[in-house]
């Protein structure tokens, strides 16, 4: 079993956006579920500092790691 769910936010995709217009098409909003071969559930998100890396703009890097830290938190939460 494998689902992919939207977890974006609105207000750091805005953010985003308004420091590189194009970024829209690399924002890290999906987040994994699947079930193991051992009944475990595994939940993984994109690392959004390494997605942002491929966009040449430095002003993005400290929404990078603020969203990298929201998700680090949501899914050790689990």
């Amino acid at each position: 079993k494998y689902k992919i769910l939207g977890a974006c936010n609105p207000a750091y995709a805005y953010k985003a956006i308004q420091m590189e217009d194009k970024i829209g098409t690399m924002l890290p909003c999906s987040v994994i579920v699947q079930e193991l071969e051992n009944n475990e559930i595994e939940v993984a998100a994109v690392d959004p500092v390494a997605s942002m890396m491929a966009i040449e703009n430095p002003d993005l890097v400290g929404i990078a790691v603020e969203i990298k830290e929201k998700l680090e938190r949501a899914i050790a939460a689990l």
